[in-house]
C-alpha cells in the first residue's frame, strides 16, 4: 500500500516535465499506440525494409514529397508536408529483425494533429495486411 503514493509522485513528475505518454489500445504491444510529445508511435511485427517501403509508398500515393530524410542505420526520419501545408515527421526505427517502430508527428508544436497521425498508422496497417 505504501507504493501507491510513490506511483502518484512519479506520475506528477512526468506531468510536470511534459513527458507524458498516453497508451491508446489494450496494452503496450502490437496494435497499441503511445502518444508522446506530439508523436503517435506504434510497433509493427514486420522488418524495417518492408515497413520503410510501405511508409514511402503511402507518401507517394498521398503526393506528399519527402523534403528531408536522415538515417543513422537504426532509425530513419522523414520530413514531409501534407497537401494543406501541415508538416509531418515520420520515424521508422529498427527494434529487432522482425519488429519496427513507426512514429508519426503531424502539425507544429502545441498544435499536434493526433487524428491525422492515427490515420497514417491505419494506412500502414492496411498496406501491411495486403502484402
Amino acid at each position: 500500500m505504501k507504493k501507491l503514493p510513490c506511483i502518484y509522485l512519479i506520475l506528477a513528475c512526468w506531468i510536470i516535465t511534459g513527458c507524458v505518454a498516453v497508451i491508446v489500445g489494450a496494452g503496450a504491444g502490437a496494435g497499441a499506440y503511445a502518444y508522446i510529445d506530439g508523436a503517435l508511435k506504434r510497433s509493427y511485427q514486420i522488418n524495417y525494409d518492408k515497413t520503410y517501403h510501405v511508409v514511402t509508398g503511402i507518401l507517394r500515393d498521398l503526393k506528399q514529397p519527402i523534403k528531408e530524410e536522415k538515417t543513422d542505420g537504426v532509425k530513419t526520419t522523414i520530413e514531409t508536408e501534407r497537401a494543406d501545408g501541415t508538416p509531418m515527421t515520420i520515424g521508422v526505427s529498427i527494434i529487432d529483425s522482425n519488429w519496427t517502430e513507426v512514429s508519426v508527428r503531424t502539425g507544429v508544436v502545441g498544435l499536434w494533429k493526433k487524428e491525422i497521425s492515427k490515420q497514417f498508422h491505419e494506412f500502414i496497417e492496411e498496406r501491411l495486411k495486403s502484402e
